[in-house]
């Protein structure tokens, strides 16, 4: 059980922003970029400083080296993505004001299926700012946090990845996980390649689209207008882009209730019917407008279900990977210190 000397932190390491949450009740939300100065005029403008992070370093991308280390949902195997997850966290960390010479024990949520190598590289980059660290699923975590831990499954939608997760009282195992990336940036490209379709005098930027996208983000079949201003030649002009949003928007639909059936189909025949009726979205994505109508409506071919979205997608996984930390046994931390003390 938690130490009272110990500082416990939950951590919803995402693709897009980065959540943390504290035993000391600190909770906070960044962007995930890191942007490195291109030259010694771009340091001048940033005051001298050698990083800069979240919004900032994106609405300074013209003059930085801009990174956004979980694209994709994966860390890339180089140096400087490696560098920029490490001074992410410990932006992070700095942004939670955790007291220095405290002993941090964390709990970090990663990608359902992220890679052996990709979690190996967030404890390392981790180990520098905790005494000890546990990495586990995003979803199951999400899952954790809100008590759902009997026969719910857990969609978790970021902007790389989409996460799902069968929970059935025990900690999740690989048959237990999906991943596919029709998620939020793949809905950023969608939109932009069906603007450009519709308007090819439009012009915009990635920040633009993206933008649109979170203002606007519907799969209701009564969605509001969307009516949104672009240059053409230089000089503002006004589009009419609601089929453009619906449709990039509806198209992580599909991938998700795939991936969802796959899910039911191969879990016990006699507790598919709960599970189908127990589907729980979170992350980002989960704030698209009538989408777990949506996915309901399509679960009709498959026998039904019910789906709801969590109440607090921004903190639903750092609160829950706090849970999980606040709850593991005192010796799950010491073997993770003695591993790396013989290390």
């Amino acid at each position: 059980m938690a130490n009272p000397e110990t500082i416990y932190v939950g951590i919803d390491l995402g693709t897009s922003r980065t959540s943390i949450t504290t035993s000391t009740g600190v909770r906070k939300t960044v962007w995930s970029y890191v942007g490195y100065p291109e030259d010694h005029v771009a340091r001048k403008m940033l005051g001298g400083r050698e990083r800069i992070f979240g919004e900032e370093a994106v609405e300074n991308r013209m003059s930085v080296d801009l990174h956004r280390p979980l694209a994709g949902g994966v860390i890339k195997d180089d140096e400087k993505s490696r560098r920029a997850v490490r001074d992410l966290l410990q932006h992070v960390m700095e942004v939670a004001e955790i007291p220095n010479g405290q002993t941090i024990y964390g709990v970090i949520g990663a990608p359902a299926e992220a890679s052996v190598d990709s979690k190996a590289a967030i404890i390392e980059a981790a180990s520098d700012f905790m005494d000890s660290i546990v990495v586990c699923s995003e979803p199951f975590s999400v899952a954790y946090g809100l008590d759902f831990l009997g026969d719910t499954l857990v969609v978790d939608i970021g902007a790389g990845t989409v996460d799902l997760c069968r929970v059935h009282g025990t900690m999740p195992k690989a048959e237990d996980q999906r991943t596919h990336h029709n998620a939020g940036d793949a809905i950023d490209t969608r939109l932009a390649e069906e603007i450009s379709k519709a308007y090819p005098e439009a012009q915009f930027s990635e920040r633009m689209i993206r933008d649109i996208k979170e203002s606007h983000s519907s799969v209701s079949k009564n969605m509001d207008p969307v009516r949104v201003s672009f240059p053409v030649k230089g000089k503002p002009q006004e589009f009419d882009v609601t089929d453009q949003v619906h449709a990039a928007c509806f198209s992580l639909v599909g991938p998700t209730v795939e991936a969802l059936q796959d899910l039911i189909a191969t879990y016990d025949p006699e507790f598919q019917a709960k599970m189908r009726d127990n589907v729980l979205l979170g992350g980002g994505g989960s704030q698209i407008r009538g989408l777990a109508r949506a996915v309901e409506e399509a679960l009709q071919e498959y026998g039904g279900g019910k789906v709801r979205s969590v109440e607090e997608p921004q903190f639903a996984g750092s609160n829950g990977a706090l849970k999980i930390a606040l709850d593991l046994p005192e010796e799950y931390w010491q073997e993770f210190i003695h591993a790396r003390a013989k290390s």
